[in-house]
């Protein structure tokens, strides 16, 4: 990871390099600035090796569900996972366009349950998916929240891809993860990402402003 962020072997990591391979990890920024508070106790504004260790330490200990704090380094938790770092050594993350924060084998788990719940024409109404998000046990508005974010294109119904923004939500709410008010890019499934901005009913039928005379020269007016 260290080779990551400071791939020259400074021996130090600055604090923007550092917060943003820190957001890889998905946390809340309140968590992440007390790791960052943890790791960097005497306010230097960068992270030695040490406290570089540390705040990796503390994001795993977050990302499994226990307390920022120093006691917690001595627990024994796996690994920090951040979202695009599938190899150490990877010194460029992939591109936004093709980047997903739903993990490959978390798609592959989504889609079971999609299929089983038996959609029609590859979509599931909200009545099917409501007692999933039930089961999950968390509260009525974070599964409102959560129903929301996943429905990127408003029709009432989740395709396979929103079925798995609304699942990935739910198990990150689960892992005392905050719900974001609305979805952050790297959520947005690649299939959705060049429809966002445009809502259904939006675009006007005609031009909301007549076209500016010579665009009309060229064209021969019949009649």
């Amino acid at each position: 990871f260290l080779l990551q962020v400071d791939p020259t072997y400074t021996g130090r990591v600055g604090a923007s390099e550092a917060a943003l391979f820190l957001k890889k990890s998905g946390l809340s920024d309140i968590i992440l600035g007390k790791i960052w508070d943890l790791a960097d106790p005497e306010g230097k504004g960068y992270l030695d090796k040490q406290g570089f260790y540390v705040a990796l330490r503390l994001v795993a200990c977050a990302q499994n569900g226990h307390e920022v704090n120093l006691s917690s380094l001595n627990l024994t938790v796996p690994p920090p996972k951040f979202h695009d770092t599938s190899s150490p050594l990877l010194m460029t993350p992939p591109s936004t366009e093709t980047h997903w924060a739903v993990r490959v084998e978390e798609k592959a788990k989504f889609d079971g349950i999609f299929e089983s719940l038996l959609p029609v024409n590859g979509l599931l109404s909200g009545d099917k998916v409501k007692p999933v998000l039930m089961n999950s046990k968390l509260p009525l508005d974070i599964l409102g929240r959560v129903w929301d974010l996943s429905d990127i294109d408003k029709d009432g119904h989740l395709d396979k891809d929103e079925f798995a923004v609304a699942m990935h939500l739910v198990y990150r709410a689960l892992e005392k993860e905050s719900v974001p008010s609305q979805l952050p890019p790297s959520l947005i499934p690649p299939s959705k990402r060049k429809k966002t901005s445009v809502f259904p009913g939006a675009v006007p039928v005609l031009p909301a402003s007549p076209p500016p005379k010579d665009s009309l020269r060229s064209t021969p007016s019949h009649g």
